[in-house]
């Protein structure tokens, strides 16, 4: 037997034989040859996809003109059919924020404490920069807010594109499927999801450089931020039990969540000792909220009435424990170690296709996950039409109800929209799915492991 340690898996290029790497590469050289070495120069792969990133937000910003112009004067047809709403503005009129109001303790605020406080950070500074002689201070300063909270999602945005693309050793590419993608274009700035996004992103490229307590402070700082990180730990703790170093991943793991309940009990407790009601106020909130947009429960609701009872809880739940137990089924019965990216997207997947609300902007949630579980154009250009369906409808539909008299789609055109969302999400389900059973087909088995040997048979379906 050789001695001769395994040689390394190269650096995973864009294919020269795809037109759309053609295409958009050309300005800039054309496709990357067998043998080149994009880290060696100044513009690689990851400053190309961040700079491709400031591209694709300046122009979903360039998107919102029509409603910047008029300030989001209100909620209306022309916001709704202008496609151009963003939830940022109103909040600052509507939270207490142009009455110098404090979340939680002077006005209920229904998301997490570290949302409040970039919020508050946000609305300070607006104070600080905002002219005192404005015709409609309420107005102006709204604008004002959306401005600076879009260079902080911004910021955010170029943090997820940087952590997909240094996650998997030898890929930075994959960077480029978050930086170009139709869903940051269109969903960037609807609400602060993309901060969560960027602490989920950081958990998992942390995990995979073998830093469980740096793991668990970005878990604890996502959930601060938005609850959905926390189904992370379900994944990291799945990929532990298949390890071959199990006893330590398993240690890794016990580090990972004590740091993630002390990252977030240290951010939580001060404020709910400070305003205890309105920092309960995001739970009770999501509790007490029926089927709302975007959600199967609500297209059932809108072509079936009465199909469904009052309370849809323990249906959600009952779906939820279902999809939980086939993701550790999948987990536990797939011939390799699954990765960590594959079981976090299938479980933020699983929660979303059962959850009460699955606004626009929910698909930033899985965009670094789909990137990282199945980096392959052509499967998340699938899932992101799906996305840009339902992301027309759903606008469509709100103007519909503002002005029934003037119908843009009909009930059932807008359960359609859900049904597509929900079929080309399913779609890259069934996909990652496949590659966790028979690792052959996953694009990123080779390059999973930095010792791994080059083999061939891996990612040529």
């Amino acid at each position: 037997m050789s001695s001769e340690p395994p040689s390394p898996t190269p650096i995973a290029l864009p294919s020269r034989d795809d037109p759309l790497v053609r295409a958009v590469s050309e300005p800039i050289g054309g496709p990357a040859g067998a043998h080149a070495v994009p880290a060696s120069r100044w513009w690689g792969p990851i400053r190309i996809a961040l700079a491709m990133a400031c591209a694709v937000l300046a122009l979903g910003v360039i998107v919102d003109t029509p409603c910047h112009q008029n300030q989001w004067a209100e909620r209306d047809r022309a916001t709704w059919a202008g496609m151009c709403y963003s939830d940022i503005p109103f909040l600052y009129r509507e939270r207490g924020f142009t009455d110098g109001d404090l979340p939680y303790r002077d006005t209920a605020l229904e998301y997490p404490v570290l949302t409040g406080l970039a919020m508050q950070s946000t609305a300070y500074l607006v104070k600080v920069i905002s002219e005192p002689d404005a015709a409609e201070p309420a107005l102006a300063e709204s604008v004002r807010f959306y401005e600076l909270t879009a260079l902080l999602l911004g910021i955010a945005a170029l943090v997820v594109v940087f952590a997909t693309a240094r996650t998997v050793r030898r890929r930075p590419w994959d960077g480029m499927l978050v930086a170009a993608s139709p869903v940051l274009l269109l969903s960037a700035t609807i609400n602060w999801d993309l901060l969560a996004v960027a602490a989920l992103s950081l958990a998992i490229l942390a995990w995979t450089r073998r830093r469980p307590v740096l793991t668990g402070i970005f878990i604890g700082l996502g959930v601060a931020l938005k609850l959905y990180p926390v189904l992370l730990l379900g994944p990291v703790l799945l990929v532990a039990l298949r390890s071959p170093r199990r006893r330590q991943e398993l240690a890794d793991f016990a580090a990972t969540l004590g740091a993630a309940v002390l990252t977030w009990a240290a951010v939580n407790l001060p404020v709910f000792w400070w305003a205890p009601v309105g920092w309960l106020e995001f739970f009770t909130f999501n509790v007490e909220r029926g089927a709302d947009y975007g959600s199967i429960w609500y297209a059932i609701e809108l072509i079936a009435p009465g199909l469904l009872p009052e309370d849809i809880s323990p249906l959600m739940l009952a779906g939820a424990l279902l999809l939980l137990v086939s993701i550790v089924a999948l987990a536990l019965a797939a011939p390799e170690q699954p990765r960590l990216a594959q079981l976090a997207f299938l479980a933020v997947a699983a929660f979303l296709l059962v959850n009460k609300v699955w606004s626009p902007q929910y698909a930033l949630w899985l965009l670094p996950l789909a990137a990282l579980a199945r980096p392959r154009w052509r499967d998340l250009a699938i899932w992101q039409v799906g996305e840009a369906v339902y992301f027309v409808a759903v606008w469509w539909h709100l103007a519909t109800m503002y002005e029934p008299e003037r119908p843009l789609i009909s009930s059932e055109e807008y359960a359609g929209a859900v049904a597509v969302r929900v079929a080309g999400l399913l779609w890259l389900v069934a996909l990652v799915v496949r590659d966790v059973l028979r690792p052959a087909h996953d694009p990123v088995r080779p390059y999973a492991d930095p010792l791994a040997p080059a083999r061939p048979e891996y990612g040529r379906r």
